[in-house]
């Protein structure tokens, strides 16, 4: 379940750097980018449910 959502539409982002936070099995776990780019559409929100290959964050 994402519990935190650390950027916004508009940010540049880097790699390594926290983008989400999630629970699971009640423990917090940061979510980091693996690529550079822009923030262009954050597809989730705090309290929804994630899968292992849903797409989160969308950047260009």
């Amino acid at each position: 379940m994402v519990v935190e959502i650390k950027v916004k539409v508009g940010d540049e982002i880097r790699p390594g750097q926290d983008v989400l936070a999630v629970e699971s099995m009640k423990s917090i776990i940061s979510l980091v980018a693996e690529i550079s780019g822009v923030v262009r559409e954050i597809r989730v929100a705090v309290g929804d449910f994630i899968g292992e290959d849903d797409p989160l964050i969308i950047l260009a």
